[in-house]
């Protein structure tokens, strides 16, 4: 499940002056269900962005008061693999409405007790606290079945119970959305905050952190944001990305191995192909697993081969030539030989199945993107194409209440930076605390967007002349991107080039001031 920001809390209209904090209140023994008389509790300190929020609400961040610290250049998941075919608008259905929230939603009037959840791998703890801060309820149980209807068996016994848990990829988090609890999760540094504060002592139990988690919910928990089920065909095409990734990255991994295998073996194979993410490449160690056996072969197994796997040209393919026959002349002992090509067939054997399975989830990724309501927005964004578009979508479409507030939107795709200000002190540095993933789809899609769009090439340019490095200027040319995507979702219209430069006319852009006159003609005129 996602984590999230909590609103911050809003002001009364009238409010009076505000009554002395008595810090020392909140370490009174540290026994839970007592305070002490006529005191409370030191409001937690404002709360950074999550790593992962998608599906609640966040409050507006502060506007950043200095540039972005530079940084060095990031290096994409994927590269070169990344093909571009769909940088064509794609007409959007009708919009779809926003889901409502359930009619038998509570209210925080109607509200009652308050729980704290404390999840782990193989078991969860929970605690309930009433109206007054006094344990009501606090027990145990498995993450079985059986463990389960116990965990609803002793809920019942409150049936106006929200719960507090922090925010992180647990089963438990969406095993209890799935119930129809009222959920509020809970970053883990602002749970950290809500136990310090209780206990400066520094003692953490899976008691106190349920203890705080409740008693946090119970005094604040009116201005959170309440943890919603998502759509599930959004949900679907999240994961679906997700995993791909992560098999990429495994994929990647092997690459390495089986180049480390080959150098310490047979340089000759390295020397002759250099994308090794090829299949090609893979299939050459698996038609001639040791320089032996190339040179054994013959000038016409080599050839066939290339013809083959269509990589047979004049040029290269002479020097090819020479690189093959002269194999065993540089590679490895005898036994490393042996040792080492037999990991390398392992390991392209690994790959080639591995290579099989991204086909299919490009194909299950394709499928349920098209099906969304939404994919003719995303797949109109200049450079998006086929595999960052759903990417872009899976990510976006639960963040649909934000397109009201870009810069809530820019800080959770981490775009925009962190200030830091403190007496003569102000530092500004890049944003961690964000959805790592969806910071990692924009700053592939704005690299590329820069050469399918003219006014995002000029702006990308400008930053770097300014001294910021790629990153940074990524970063920025992401956060005015990430603007347009709010307006496109609002009005629920795909990316024109045309309105975005009459736009630009109409505000003033200084983009436009550095633009070539042609450009700004022929973006007119489409």
């Amino acid at each position: 499940m996602s984590q999230v920001i909590h609103s911050r809390p809003e002001a009364a209209p009238q409010a009076g002056h505000r009554e002395a904090v008595n810090n020392l209140a909140a370490a009174v023994a540290a026994i839970p269900g007592h305070t002490a008389a006529g005191s409370r509790f030191a409001p937690v300190s404002p709360r950074s962005a999550p790593h992962h929020p998608a599906r609640v609400l966040s409050r507006i961040p502060t506007t950043p008061a200095a540039r972005v610290q530079k940084s060095e250049r990031t290096s994409p998941r994927e590269g070169h693999r990344i093909r571009l075919t769909m940088n064509r608008v794609i007409p959007t259905s009708a919009a779809t409405t926003q889901r409502k929230e359930s009619e038998n939603m509570k209210t925080w009037n109607d509200i009652t007790h308050f729980a704290g959840f404390d999840w782990a791998k193989d078991h969860h703890d929970v605690l309930v606290l009433d109206g007054a801060g006094k344990i009501v309820a606090e027990f145990r149980f498995d993450h079985t079945a059986s463990g389960w209807v116990l965990c609803q068996e002793k809920l019942a016994q409150f049936p106006q119970v929200a719960i507090a848990v922090e925010a992180g990829h647990s089963a438990a988090i969406e095993r209890l959305v799935t119930l129809d609890y009222r959920v509020y999760p809970v970053h883990p540094r602002s749970s950290k905050s809500y136990r310090t504060r209780k206990l400066p002592s520094g003692t953490k139990t899976d008691h106190a952190d349920c203890w705080a988690l409740a008693d946090a919910l119970r005094l604040e928990g009116e201005s959170w944001r309440v943890l919603t089920a998502p759509e599930p065909l959004v949900q679907q095409l999240r994961l679906l990305c997700r995993d791909e990734v992560a098999l990429i990255e495994q994929r990647t991994a092997l690459v390495n191995q089986l180049q480390q295998a080959l150098y310490e073996y047979y340089p000759a194979a390295l020397e002759a192909f250099n994308d090794w993410c090829a299949p090609s490449a893979w299939a050459f160690v698996e038609r001639f697993p040791t320089p032996q056996s190339l040179v054994q072969a013959g000038k016409r197994k080599w050839q066939n081969f290339l013809h083959a796997q269509k990589l047979f040209h004049p040029e290269w393919s002479q020097k090819r030539m020479e690189i093959f026959a002269n194999a065993d002349q540089f590679c490895g002992a005898e036994a490393t030989v042996a040792a080492k090509s037999a990991l390398a067939v392992a390991t392209v054997k690994i790959l080639q199945a591995l290579e099989a399975q991204l086909a299919r989830y490009r194909a299950l990724i394709t499928e349920r993107f098209k099906q969304h309501p939404d994919h003719g927005l995303f797949a109109s964004l200049p450079g998006a194409g086929p595999k960052l578009a759903p990417r872009l979508l899976g990510e976006l479409a639960a963040l649909k209440p934000l397109a009201d507030t870009p810069q809530a939107l820019q800080c959770l795709a981490g775009m925009a930076p962190v200030s830091y200000q403190s007496g003569k002190v102000s530092v500004v540095y890049l944003r961690h605390q964000c959805n790592r993933f969806l910071r990692a789809t924009v700053h592939l899609w704005v690299d590329l967007s820069r050469h399918y769009c003219d006014w995002a090439r000029v702006y990308y340019e400008t930053h770097r002349k300014k001294g910021q490095s790629h990153a940074c200027a990524l970063r920025c040319l992401g956060m005015r991107w990430l603007k347009i995507i709010a307006a496109m979702i609002r009005n629920q219209t795909p990316y024109d080039a045309a309105i975005h430069t009459r736009n630009q006319l109409q505000h003033g852009s200084w983009v436009l001031q550095l633009q070539p006159v042609q450009i700004i003609k022929k973006n007119g005129g489409d």
